[in-house]
């Protein structure tokens, strides 16, 4: 019988690398299923997190925010460098992309100026190979003094000869020690090291990286050494004459000569090791793919036909799964209904029925469609076409004053628009990234999808429920840069910021991979489900049930909608029903979109919840059947509307609170869509309302 493992000691590692490295795909390889996804303490940057068991022990794995470089620019870089400074963190694994050394390599050069102990990935080394490129890996490890793997990350090659590394780093750790300049910067190191040491509290950063930093004129760094030195200002006065004879020797200014010293370095090193250079063809499959694909005349209406063939697919491949949970819970309903008599009027009965399995089993019914929604979105993104597709709209919304780099945050939003604000980060530009925050929820986010599944097929035939979703998504988008050149106009005017992306290499996703990305995005949904949507039902039901309307002896159908208006949710219904009456919401409609400010699967929640009032058969027609028999095609467009455009869930109000340290932003965002959702989905209705039918 095998010894069973205590696994009680534990490990921390930090995985580090440029934007497109396949950082993820490492980090994935390495924790499997144990992942959590959190934000950093105080801010809306990503935090991942995992683990895996190895060699009697658990292994820690925090996935950093991709950043070519650890200065102090952006929160990403601020993120990643400190980080790397705890002092729990027992080894740092910097992953480069194999295609592009030179420039990868200069990240892992600041980590080892870190006094990190470091372990290099060489991914994508099956690309470099066949792009003809030959390393030496063991003089690379002699010369950094580095455990150096090649790993092909997105397969999960080399990860287990990864998992040896790490562990044989944690044996032999190494801190930097074969990092060495030319003379005249280690000089000027030395020196400022030797006045620097004597004065550092206990736990301080390494003396070397600390004396990189002040010749770097490190703001922060400079205000942590005035705060926890005491001669503070003797060693910024020697830093800055150290500089100015850097400066003098070099005839460059500082910020330069210290990238070009380091780009030296790895010049040097890439001489040693590389065997030889990638071909100069390499790239070019993905350059003749990039001539179609990012044509200027041919690019955006391909963008267009690929979107729709996802949402096609949606549709197409999720409605029989589809058919049967909702089947399924119909049946459910029915065997519940079984245990009480016919015509009860428990309380109990009504919870489970009405409340739960109308308000969270009307939202679970959506699962295949999201399902296939998210694989064909994962399915772009690893190709390296979503990249593209932010290249190719970058002319397209400078037009209307959004930066190229927007593109990417709001592909973000389709599935949530808080990691799609979270992702404005990247925006340099202030006024950028708040026209992006302040339109992404115009973005149809997965939430919402639930919401256009149940009305369009309730009022379309199923040739047109494809072409009716694509419409609704392209409506969101045209909104969202007309209103993004209306506020660039007026409030948040200014220049436009120059576009720079790169663009990686077309790669073969593996269906692992976009699997993962799947499961990982439908789960959130389920248990947002399972959660909050089943919490806001039971109260929204609580809200249609009570009060009680006094027995009458008119029919069922009569005394039912007597309950509802009798209720406070019907009460508070009618309350707002002249406003949204002009778009053709009546009563139940309107209390429905009070609760999708909630979240807004709580729409189709309340929607089940009050059209499964009093259904106590287990015969009883659908939701989308009920919606057809109560309103018009028009009635139900102008939800939709509405519902895209108004009322940004209550998450997105927080984090825009959170984003821009302000309510003003928030607020006119939350009013401002819903005034104009209301406008626009009122002008369809009553225009609508005038033509022949």
């Amino acid at each position: 019988m095998a010894e069973k493992k205590d696994f009680s000691r534990v490990l921390h590692i930090a995985l580090a690398g440029n934007p497109n490295s396949g950082k993820t795909s490492i980090f994935n390889g390495l924790t499997g299923a144990h992942q959590r996804v959190g934000n950093y303490p105080g801010i809306t940057v990503e935090k991942k997190e995992g683990y895996f068991q190895d060699c009697d022990c658990r292994i820690n794995v925090i996935d950093l925010p991709g950043t070519y470089s650890l200065t102090s620019y952006s929160p990403e870089e601020r993120i990643a460098r400190n980080e790397i400074l705890r002092k729990d963190i027992d080894v740092v694994v910097v992953i480069a992309d194999s295609t592009n050394l030179d420039r990868n390599l200069y990240l892992l050069l600041q980590v080892m100026e870190l006094g990190a102990n470091t372990v290099l990935v060489l991914n994508m080394s099956d690309e470099a190979r066949a792009g003809g490129q030959k390393l030496d890996i063991e003089q690379m490890k002699v010369l950094l003094g580095i455990p150096v793997v090649e790993t092909v990350g997105h397969r999960g090659g080399g990860i287990k000869q990864l998992k040896q590394a790490i562990q044989d780093a944690v044996a032999n750790p190494t801190h930097g020690e074969r990092l060495i300049y030319n003379d005249d910067l280690e000089a000027a190191l030395a020196r400022i090291g030797d006045l620097l040491s004597p004065g550092l509290p206990a736990d301080s950063p390494p003396v070397r990286w600390l004396a990189i930093k002040l010749l770097e004129r490190d703001q922060p760094r400079i205000q942590w050494l005035r705060d926890n030195v005491g001669n503070a200002e003797d060693i910024i006065q020697l830093a800055e004459m150290e500089i100015a004879q850097l400066e003098k020797n070099s005839d460059e200014n500082i910020s330069l000569y210290l990238a070009d010293t380091r780009y030296a370095i790895i010049a040097g090193f890439m001489r040693e090791v590389r065997l030889s250079e990638m071909r100069r063809d390499a790239r070019r499959r993905s350059e003749a793919v990039d001539s179609v694909l990012v044509h200027r005349v041919l690019g955006l209406p391909i963008f267009l036909l690929i979107m729709y063939v996802v949402f096609w697919l949606t549709f197409t491949a999720g409605g029989p799964p589809m058919g049967w949970i909702e089947a399924g819970f119909e049946h459910l309903a029915g065997w519940i209904n079984g245990l009480w008599p016919a015509g009860s009027e428990s309380a109990l009965r009504s919870l489970l029925v009405d409340g739960i399995i109308g308000g969270v089993g009307g939202v679970l019914v959506f699962l295949p469609n999201i399902i296939f929604l998210f694989f064909g979105l994962a399915l772009l993104e690893d190709t390296g076409y979503m990249a593209r597709a932010a290249f190719l709209m970058d002319r397209f919304m400078h037009r209307f004053g959004l930066h190229g780099k927007s593109f990417v945050p709001m592909i973000t939003g389709f599935g949530c628009t808080i990691p799609g604000i979270m992702a404005t980060r990247t925006l340099e530009n202030e006024r950028d990234r708040l026209t992006t925050m302040l339109v992404l929820p115009l973005m149809s986010c997965g939430a919402r999808l639930p919401i256009y599944l149940l009305i369009i097929p309730a009022f379309f035939i199923k040739k047109w429920q494809a072409p009716m979703l694509w419409l609704i998504y392209i409506i969101g988008i045209v909104l969202a840069v007309v209103l993004a050149r209306v506020l660039r106009s007026t409030i948040l005017a200014g220049e436009d910021a120059p576009f720079v992306m790169e663009l990686p290499p077309y790669r073969m996703p593996t269906m692992r991979a976009v699997l993962m990305k799947m499961v990982e995005r439908s789960w959130m949904y389920i248990r947002k489900a399972g959660t909050v949507i089943l919490a806001i039902s039971i109260v929204m039901w609580a809200l249609t049930s009570y009060p009680k309307a006094p027995e009458t002896d008119a029919q069922a159908e009569v005394q039912e909608a007597q309950a509802l208006e009798y209720s406070l949710a019907g009460r508070l219904g009618k309350l707002i029903e002249p406003v949204t009456g002009t778009m053709g919401a009546d009563y139940r409609v309107a209390t429905a979109m009070i609760g999708a400010f909630a979240a807004k699967e709580v729409f189709v929640a309340q929607m089940g919840i009050v059209f499964s009032l009093g259904e106590v058969d287990e015969e009883s027609t659908t939701l989308r059947e009920k919606l057809k028999s109560n309103y018009t095609p028009l009635q139900g467009f102008a939800m939709i509307l509405f519902l895209l455009i108004a009322t940004p869930c209550m998450a997105t109000v927080a984090v825009m609170r959170r984003e821009t340290n302000s309510w003003r932003w928030p607020m006119l965002q939350f009013w401002g869509l819903t005034f104009l959702g209301w406008g626009l989905a009122t002008l369809v209705y009553q225009i609508g309302r005038l033509l022949p039918m």
